[in-house]
């Protein structure tokens, strides 16, 4: 199966998620623009006090007339540096509390995407937007949008200062500043696509590297190093044009932008220098309308410095969003299971709108065991991911207690259902911690009587025994699966829909494994889904599936004396062991 690329966030909706991070500290915010105006405002008066000293020497003014004009460009220095100083404060503690405020509704999403979303999507595109990307929004909150606010503010209060000044020379700067709205127009048109094909590239180039490194083994038994090699030369190529795109966009419009910043001082001081000859305007009002475009040009470069930062920021906000509308939404409960009784009714599933199951119909009763047997691609897995809440069916329904499966909340489903599969995780974390997560309030008697269980006796032999750092002590498949299997034991659920779940031990150990684990969860309801039949000679009732549908369903011994699809299975089983 191709991995299927997570949706991104249309710009409405960036906008909207930007919108309720800023309303959560609003107070936080107002005062970050409060502060930064005030500051912004403070800085405007040394150039107009710079002017009022020139009209003074003009006039020809006294030594102490001019002191006590510079002694105000001081206080004005000093105060807006100290506003300045309060306002990037203000604007740091707001970006950093709502850089947490998102990284924590990031790992809230995470934790619902649903199972199948997780496994579709590439490795490298899930893992850029939870790393690369929610770091690059962090950092822009934290660092580049409280400078970036500061400086939005400083220009726009810079123009106004300048036409109270002077309307003329106010007319005069916008006119040589209009290059810079056309081309940041020009550029903004471009940059969202530019920069989310760039982000997209390095996520796939993360995701060839990512899964060239974990197929290691087969892409060397196989010889496709050179098949690999080609991918990752295709994607870092594709990466290396994205790239490429953007710097193109950056040189035409930093210079421009730089360009345009330098005309309006240079008109300004033009135009200002013909209107004081013929005495339309002081020498000071000249004299100030030029310090303020020149003041005008260090909140430019800030911008300039952070713009494609930005850019990049919010095509990367735009991927992490994209994943809310792939979390599963929290449903208030409408039922609650009255029982402990599973309800397969008349079941379909697709997989890319081909449908894998067809009218799949099952009652499993309270402490029953059934196995679910069948060639590969039969469905089995399927089934079993539909039982335990993963997956939802496209039509029909499956039920616990009378209560949808799907619908219940994840920490309410848990004490219902449980799939184990071949696949599970092992933490870099002490033994205790892997198998806590499982009983958060075990004892270490607890944990030891469920390793005791599913047979790993291996425990006794790590250096520290639950103590173990499993980041020190890799761990084998087989007892990989033990720590799984005593983690199911520690959960106690109601239902367990083991998926081969012994797949990795040796035949001996897989059947004593099993029994322990029948034996414990005697009265219990178990769902195998399993190809040694010998699991499904012990179960009450065998589900026998075929081209996803159940064709056959009895005893053991029923479905034998039958002379079916089931009894010719146990005939090839038999003939091989």
């Amino acid at each position: 199966m191709t991995a299927q690329s997570l949706p991104i966030a249309e710009p409405a909706d960036v906008r909207r998620a930007a919108g309720r991070l800023v309303r959560a500290d609003r107070v936080a915010f107002a005062a970050v623009v409060v502060t930064s105006c005030a500051a912004a405002a403070a800085g405007l008066l040394a150039p107009w006090l710079v002017g009022q000293i020139v009209n003074e020497v003009q006039a020809g003014s006294g030594v102490a007339a001019i002191d006590r004009w510079g002694l105000l460009v001081v206080v004005a220095a000093v105060a807006q540096f100290a506003i300045g100083y309060v306002a990037r404060y203000l604007g740091y503690r707001f970006g950093e509390r709502t850089s947490a405020r998102l990284r924590e509704q990031l790992t809230d999403r995470l934790m619902r995407l649903p199972a199948r979303t997780v496994e579709r999507a590439g490795a490298g595109d899930l893992t850029a937007r939870a790393t690369t990307d929610a770091g690059l929004v962090a950092f822009v909150l934290r660092d580049a949008a409280p400078e970036v606010l500061f400086a939005l503010i400083q220009a726009l209060i810079i123009l106004i200062a300048v036409f109270l000044l002077s309307p003329l020379l106010g007319l005069v700067s916008v006119v040589a500043l209009l290059a810079i709205p056309l081309v940041l127009r020009w550029y903004l048109r471009r940059a969202r696509p530019a920069y989310l094909a760039e982000s997209a590239a390095n996520a796939e180039v993360a995701d060839v590297l990512a899964t060239t490194a974990a197929g290691a083994r087969t892409v060397e038994a196989l010889g496709l190093q050179q098949r690999r090699n080609d991918a990752c030369t295709d994607a870092v190529s594709v990466a290396r044009t994205a790239m490429l795109k953007t710097l193109r966009l950056r040189t035409v419009f930093f210079p421009t932008v730089d360009t345009s910043s330098a005309l309006a001082v240079g008109a300004v001081f033009c135009v200002g220098g013909l209107l004081h000859l013929d005495q339309v305007i002081s020498l000071g009002t000249v004299v100030a309308a030029t310090l303020y475009l020149r003041q005008l040009s260090s909140p430019i470069d800030t911008i300039l410095l952070w713009v494609e930062t930005l850019q990049s920021s919010l095509a990367s906000f735009a991927r992490v969003e994209g994943l809310a509308s792939q979390t599963r939404p929290v449903i208030a409960e409408t039922a609650t299971p009255v029982d402990e009784r599973i309800v397969v009714a008349d079941v379909c599933y697709a997989y890319d709108d081909t449908d894998v199951l067809h009218g799949v119909s099952l009652d499993v009763e309270p402490g029953e065991q059934l196995a679910v047997v069948g060639a590969s691609g039969a469905g089995k897995t399927t089934l079993g991911r539909l039982i335990a809440g993963i997956d939802r069916p496209r039509e029909g329904s499956v039920t616990v207690g009378g209560a949808v499966i799907a619908d219940l909340p994840p920490e309410r489903l848990r004490e219902h259902v449980l799939l184990v599969t071949q696949e599970h995780h092992v933490f870099a974390d002490p033994l205790r911690d892997n198998l806590a997560i499982a009983a958060p309030d075990a004892s270490d008697d607890d944990l030891r009587a469920a390793l005791r269980v599913v047979g790993a006796d291996w425990v006794d032999e790590l250096p520290d025994t639950l103590d173990t750092d499993l980041a020190d002590h890799p761990l084998s498949g087989a007892q990989a699966q033990h720590i799984a299997l005593a983690r199911v034991l520690l959960a106690n659920p109601h239902t367990l829909v083991l998926d081969e779940a012994t797949a990795l031990l040796d035949p001996n150990a897989a059947r004593h494994t099993e029994r322990a684990l029948a034996a414990t969860v005697k009265g219990r309801t178990v769902i195998a889904v399993a190809h040694r039949l010998h699991t499904a000679r012990d179960a009450d009732r065998i589900a026998v599936m075929d081209d996803g549908r159940i064709t056959e369903l009895g005893s053991h011994q029923e479905l034998s004396e039958a002379d079916g699809a089931y009894a010719a299975l146990w005939r090839t089983w038999q003939g091989g062991q």
